[in-house]
């Protein structure tokens, strides 16, 4: 890229995405640096770099894909190792974050993305750059700086360009925690905006998180000062006891929108289990769509995901390459990959240069 100063630039990369490694290093004008990362017998990690790192700034590009776990231990060894080679700056590039999902507290559980970004400030990284988080809070939970890029761009340009007569589209949230996002996208686009209300699957808002444990008994509530006339006659009282949650009770699946003679475009961050985004499609067909895209930034397509989208009524899917996925489109054909190396490539162009990020984040709104 021009005007950019490469010689303190050392681009390393694990096993998780080399293509696209070697993509934004071909992009900066660079070689990617001499890395490698295997297994011993014993499955244990091993990291060796060739070149020197010493006063040097390192950008570690590593993805988080179906086996999330080796991806992480990878990253911190090659961070680690960075940090006690000398090198001036660690900054970890993780297209997609691993457990962005878990970022909420369950029952007995804990909050996993919390714990992950402790060990990567542990390990030694000095900057994150990832993008579309599953929830933007999640950089709070970093003690460094984290920029969050945002592939909206290219999928709204992939809409324009090659979606025909997009015009006549509705974008659609397949559930009520994705309509910020599908708002956005229907208020850049000038189109309509429809919702599917009642999901079959729980959501992540329903799920057990500890609140409805059963209350203490009587016998073992604590015993306060009593109250005085005036303050009991403002005071309403209930039966004995913590009064019981009512349980939500989900309709069933319903469309608010119009979508008849339309093309039906859903946008999520990611695509994992399929089998949401294939009921949606269903009931879409049923309410008369004539065609039905489906738009995410993280194409992860775990377990038979390929097959139940060759089989659905889905007419094409669409994601970003922040993930590998050359297998699963050779088992679905409806599967296309937009290129994001060139913001990626620009992002670190602009930390390394000390640019300010502010051009990759203009006209961006809270709910992209």
């Amino acid at each position: 890229m021009d005007n950019t100063s490469t010689s303190d630039i050392v681009i390393i990369n694990g096993n998780s995405h080399p293509d696209l490694a070697n993509m934004v290093a071909e992009r900066m004008g660079l070689k990617n640096g001499g890395c490698s990362v295997f297994h011993k017998s014993n499955r244990e990690t091993i990291v060796e770099i060739s070149d020197s790192v010493r006063g040097k700034d390192i950008y570690i590009i590593q993805t988080g894909t179906k086996d999330a776990n080796n991806n992480i231990m990878e990253l911190l060894i090659m961070a680690y190792a960075c940090k006690t080679s000398s090198a001036r700056s660690i900054v970890g590039v993780i297209p997609y974050l691993p457990y962005s999902k878990q970022c909420k507290m369950r029952k007995r559980g804990c909050i996993v993305s919390k714990l992950l970004a402790k060990m990567m400030c542990t390990s030694g990284l000095t900057h994150i750059i990832t993008m579309d988080l599953h929830q933007k809070e999640i950089q709070g939970f970093f003690d460094i700086p984290v920029d969050n890029l945002r592939a909206s761009p290219f999928l709204l340009q992939y809409i324009q360009e090659s979606i025909p007569e997009y015009r006549n589209s509705v974008i659609v949230a397949r559930n009520p925690g994705v309509a910020k996002k599908a708002n956005s996208y229907a208020e850049r686009l000038r189109l309509g905006l429809a919702v599917i209300h009642g999901e079959q699957k729980e959501a992540e808002s329903d799920e057990v998180d500890g609140r409805y444990s059963p209350p203490p008994t009587r016998n073992s509530t604590p015993q306060h000062a009593p109250i005085s006339s005036s303050s009991r006659q403002r005071t309403t009282s209930v039966s004995v006891g913590v009064p019981e949650h009512p349980v939500k009770v989900k309709p069933p699946l319903t469309i608010v929108g119009d979508v008849n003679g339309r093309i039906a475009i859903m946008v999520d961050d990611l695509i994992d289990d399929v089998q949401s985004f294939v009921a949606a499609a269903e009931m879409l067909k049923e309410n008369g769509a004539c065609k039905i895209y489906v738009l995410a930034t993280h194409g992860l397509l775990s377990s038979d995901a390929p097959r139940l989208l060759d089989e659905s009524c889905i007419d094409e899917i669409v994601v970003t390459n922040t993930i590998p996925h050359e297998i699963q489109k050779l088992q679905c054909h409806k599967i296309k990959t937009i290129d994001i190396s060139i913001l990626i490539a620009e992002a670190i162009r602009r930390i390394h240069n000390k640019e300010s990020m502010s051009y990759l984040f203009r006209n961006v709104t809270l709910e992209d």
